[in-house]
């Protein structure tokens, strides 16, 4: 199972937001590259990064960080926020970028991310976030009605390299993933899928790896890892002990 850890980017900046809330931001950082090669130098070969005022913008607002970030870090850096168009696909992955990450594009323009994920094989991650079950999108300022599941299976004959599952009512609190929700849904669809959003410690870590069999493919860590409750070295070690 992948550890990802994660740099959200606001302005520039490293931050954390309360259930993806940009007025409850808290700042970690004002350097994210160094912050990456710290995460390298802690054994993670993988990173989630977001751009979080592309998120809402719908294009990208961070575009320096994010390079400076492909530049400084040895691994796979997976990128989301605002990439809605294919040439913002192609610009990120000629820059390096191992996979994308789209959330909104899913909803909205289903065809779309399918024909990225055809042409970017094992390159395009479908972000499906979740609030009591139905997906939520816009930088998660909106909420369809749209069940998680359903989703989920429009893409299975498409090329999707990955599912990440996000419960937004966990995220950045510290409460604990929503394992339960992530393993049936990785029990539910052909996809690998990435777990995301309240991971607090080595037990969350723990128990979503002995799920990877059925289908957990990894887990998404910020807060935990920035206020020092979880250990990147040990948290990578267990992911691959099981």
């Amino acid at each position: 199972m992948i550890i990802f850890p994660a740099i959200d980017l606001k302005g520039g900046e490293v931050v954390r937001l309360a259930e993806g809330d940009m007025a409850r931001a808290t700042v970690y950082g004002d350097n994210p590259a160094s912050q990456a090669l710290l995460f390298a130098e802690a054994g993670a070969q993988h990173l989630h990064v977001v751009d979080l005022d592309g998120s809402f913008a719908g294009e990208s607002r961070n575009r320096e960080a994010v390079e400076a970030i492909v530049e400084a870090f040895p691994g796979y850096v997976q990128l989301g926020g605002g990439i809605r168009t294919p040439e913002a696909v192609e610009f990120w992955f000629d820059l390096g970028v191992a996979r994308v990450v789209m959330g909104s594009a899913a909803l909205k323009d289903p065809e779309f991310v399918k024909d990225m994920a055809r042409e970017f094989e094992g390159g395009i991650v479908v972000a499906v976030d979740a609030k009591d079950g139905m997906v939520a999108t816009e930088g998660w300022a909106e909420v369809s009605d749209v069940p998680v599941v359903d989703l989920a299976r429009r893409f299975e004959d498409a090329g999707v390299a990955s599912l990440l599952f996000t419960d937004i009512g966990r995220d950045g609190l510290l409460k604990g993933a929503n394992i339960e929700a992530t393993v049936d849904l990785a029990r539910r669809v052909d996809i690998p899928v990435i777990a995301s959003g309240g991971v607090k410690g080595l037990d969350d870590i723990h128990v979503l790896s002995l799920h990877a069999h059925e289908g957990i493919e990894g887990v998404i860590t910020g807060r935990a890892l920035y206020e020092g409750r979880l250990d990147l070295a040990a948290a990578i070690a267990m992911a691959g002990r099981e």
